[in-house]
């Protein structure tokens, strides 16, 4: 046996074993202070009051992405708010049903240290703003609300409802021929994973931009399950917070009929741009310009 092949083998897995062990050690360091803050909100909630009042610094924004879509859709919103100076995140949108991504987001909100004593912009695109109307309930932190394109739900709505109130989107008609349903592992019974077909993306979802763009969005789309667009949603936050509206006058997904009455009914600040379903990617300096205008209106 050659020895010196067999301590050659044997030094990798020595170093493997001593990182794993390093890396369990600082996740569990992890867990522990996560489950300390956790334990302790009132010391929490006084930390993040003072912080607020101390420097009059610009709000954080917070940009949910909806369905059929991932968080690089916001990449040009992104960029334009970082250039003026604002902190941002795009945190991931599970896509499973509209009470457990709102509650995903609400910890991300609130559970989060790099936003502890920070206000907050939150922003959601089409599903997205279904899911940021029941994951700012209960977050003061959150001071306005920005819907993309969005649903804007009222309590007991679902997204399958407020879409077919006004005829004319483009996923509304066969859903045979709109969505591939895809089982993924723990799927309720009758769900599915939604993946838009292929052809849906140009001159419907992501009307208004090149093909070959359209092309990436189809092969790179988060699917979303089924069984959220039937969930009926919470009590609303924009009944307490104030809240902006970014509504795409050539959206082929969301009737822009429909986008403006779910605005007045909420009583958003409503501003309207050229553009379709994706105006955040296709307007983005548009999209960046009412978050900003949200943010300095509540600052």
């Amino acid at each position: 046996m050659n020895l010196s092949r067999v301590t050659r083998l044997a030094r990798p897995r020595t170093v493997i074993g001593t990182a794993a062990v390093g890396l369990a050690a600082a996740l569990a360091a992890i867990s522990l202070q996560v489950s300390s803050a956790q334990a302790a909100p009132a010391a929490g909630s006084a930390g993040a009051a003072g912080s607020a009042g101390a420097a009059g610094a610009k709000p954080v924004v917070v940009l949910e992405h909806g369905a059929w879509a991932d968080a690089t859709s916001w990449d040009g919103v992104i960029s334009r708010l970082t250039r003026a100076g604002y902190t941002v995140y795009a945190p991931p949108n599970p896509l499973r049903g509209m009470s457990s991504d709102a509650a995903y987001l609400h910890d991300f909100l609130t559970a989060n240290p790099a936003l502890a004593g920070r206000p907050v912009i939150l922003v959601g695109h089409s599903y997205g703003g279904a899911v940021i109307t029941n994951a700012a309930v209960g977050d003061p932190a959150v001071k306005a609300l920005v819907y993309v394109d969005a649903f804007i739900p009222d309590k007991g709505q679902t997204v399958a409802g407020l879409l077919g109130k006004v005829p004319g989107s483009c996923i509304g008609g066969n859903p045979a021929t709109t969505f591939l349903p895809v089982p993924y592992p723990g799927a309720p019974a009758g769900s599915a994973d939604l993946y838009l077909q292929p052809q849906e993306f140009p001159g419907c979802f992501a009307s208004g931009l090149p093909a070959s763009q359209a092309a990436v969005l189809a092969a790179t789309q988060r699917p979303l399950a089924a069984a959220a667009v039937a969930e009926p949603s919470g009590k609303p936050a924009w009944k307490t917070i104030p809240s902006w509206t970014v509504v795409g006058t050539g959206d082929k997904v969301i009737p822009p009929a429909e986008l403006l009455a779910m605005a007045k009914h909420a009583g958003a600040h409503v501003t309207k741009v050229n553009a379709g379903h994706l105006s955040l990617v296709s307007a983005p300096g548009a999209v960046a310009a009412v978050i900003m205008r949200a943010a300095a209106a509540v600052s």
